[in-house]
């Protein structure tokens, strides 16, 4: 697996502040996404997307529930079809069964389309660690494997790159002039990732899709590159989390739909590409072998939880990264793994281990935005504070806990004095006059330590100078007085 930083989220999110560039990247391509997607619904019609989004919620939800069965189906039609199944526990097992295919064949050169798993697993430098090289073809994993970073965003890997950057990139690695036009540099990109497609020996994409009753694995892609992996190669590899199997034809009926105008506001990709199996007598082109590697890494243990199980329901759209407010300015590094966003808070912990990535469960306004754009109807807040819950009552290390020794105990003095009328009635009597010199427009606008944690980032409405039910007995008093 990859290096896990999810414990370097604060200082991450405050350096991404700090860059210019990653904050004029967002504003502009986060806003764009946004626009186009309700853009897309409307044309749509708001009533047959909220008609399908449910649809496929409770596909998902049947699936997920039944997943071991629609494994094991769409294994059977994988091999009748004359491909191979692989089923791996951990990034290791996964790395070596592709590690080892590679061997047994002789591949010397890997084109790969964009594979989120892939990311997870670590595959290019397992691959590279045995003597294989990997060249990424979707255009923005280009980019970033020539500049050795991770992906910023789910669907638009490298959206944080300015064309000046990429300009410079391409100068230093590939020896091309420094472009000024962006159709200049895809040019230059093209000419030297169509020679790696004539020269591969295996082709490795992920699975957007997998369709249980035929064996059919779906690919969703704007670049073409999915199809010159799949088609040219001799030897197909497709990874996909185990999640990724839906039950019939039919069903992407309303996911194919759903994931194109959640994730870019298209219509429709440019491809989408089905491959069942490797090519047959009769076909023009395709692999002579096709295999399938399905990869649990830690899913099992969301599959278990009944409270977090609906996790497994997303289809990676980008979708709630695009509308989050803390996303949209901390952006996709600052959150140290492969999965960002809403999303990524409540999956990574679960796939890398709460303590380790403690921080992200509170990596969010819980504003409610992810889960109104979500294609599939996941509550991402809801699953975010049962983490949170998990990290603040024992889940994790009483060392590893998120808040400082003092919250529980004031959270305890809180709920006591709320227990009763005449204790809460004493307390605010206290504090009304102790809250005079830090208030401002009925506002407190800054308390001190330990409360200016708090303050330093939100204003707290002061308490009112007669309660509710003063305030409520007056005006009872009032309108007898008129007779009313």
């Amino acid at each position: 697996m990859p290096q896990v930083r999810t414990s370097e989220f604060k200082s991450r999110s405050r350096q991404a502040l700090g860059d210019a560039q990653i904050q004029v990247a967002l504003r502009r391509v986060m806003g764009h996404f946004d626009e186009a997607r309700e853009a897309a619904i409307q044309e749509f019609s708001p009533a047959r997307w909220q008609e399908l989004r449910l649809r496929a919620s409770a596909i998902k939800a049947h699936t997920i529930a039944h997943l071991d069965y629609y494994l094991e189906e769409l294994e059977r039609h994988v091999v009748a079809a004359g491909g191979v199944v692989h089923f791996a526990r951990t990034a290791q097992e996964a790395n070596g069964i592709v590690a080892e295919l590679a061997r047994a064949r002789k591949v010397q050169l890997v084109a790969k389309g964009k594979s989120m798993v892939s990311e997870e697993l670590g595959l290019n430098q397992a691959l590279e660690g045995v003597g294989v090289e990997v060249v990424e073809t979707d255009l923005g994993e280009y980019i970033l494997q020539l500049a050795d970073e991770a992906p910023f965003h789910i669907i638009a890997p490298a959206m944080h790159k300015s064309k000046e950057q990429v300009a410079e990139l391409f100068s230093q690695r590939l020896g091309t002039p420094r472009y000024d036009d962006i159709q200049q540099l895809c040019e230059a990109a093209r000419e030297v990732l169509r020679a790696k497609f004539a020269q591969a020996d295996m082709g490795i994409t992920g699975v957007n899709f997998a369709v249980a009753e035929s064996g059919t694995m779906v690919l969703v892609t704007n670049e073409g590159n999915g199809r010159m992996c799949t088609s040219l190669p001799r030897i197909h590899v497709a990874l996909m989390g185990m999640e990724k199997v839906v039950p019939r034809l039919e069903d992407l009926g309303a996911f194919l739909p759903l994931l194109t105008r959640a994730a870019t506001g298209q219509r429709i990709t440019s491809y989408v590409t089905f491959i069942t199996g490797p090519r047959r007598a009769e076909d023009e082109d395709g692999p002579e072998e096709f295999h399938l590697v399905v990869v649990d890494n830690g899913r099992s243990r969301l599959l278990e939880d009944e409270q977090l199980r609906e996790a497994l329901n997303c289809i990676r759209c980008g979708a709630c990264l695009n509308v989050c407010p803390v996303y949209r300015k901390a952006g996709g590094h600052a959150y140290g793994w492969v999965y960002p966003g809403p999303i990524g808070a409540v999956v990574t912990p679960m796939l890398v281990g709460l303590p380790q990535a403690k921080d992200l469960p509170f990596a969010s306004s819980l504003c409610g935005a992810c889960h109104v754009v979500c294609p599939v109807n996941i509550n991402i807040p809801r699953l975010l504070l049962r983490l949170r819950q998990r990290v603040t009552e024992g889940a994790v290390e009483r060392k590893e806990r998120k808040g400082a020794w003092w919250e529980p105990l004031l959270v305890r003095a809180w709920a006591q004095v709320l227990k009763g009328e005449r204790t809460l009635a004493v307390a605010s009597g206290i504090g009304r006059p102790l809250q005079r010199p830090l208030m401002r427009l009925a506002w407190l606008r800054w308390l001190p330590p330990p409360f200016s944690g708090w303050t330093s980032s939100r204003d707290f409405p002061s308490l009112a100078e007669r309660t509710f039910r003063k305030r409520w007995g007056r005006a009872r008093r009032k309108a007898d007085d008129d007779g009313h």
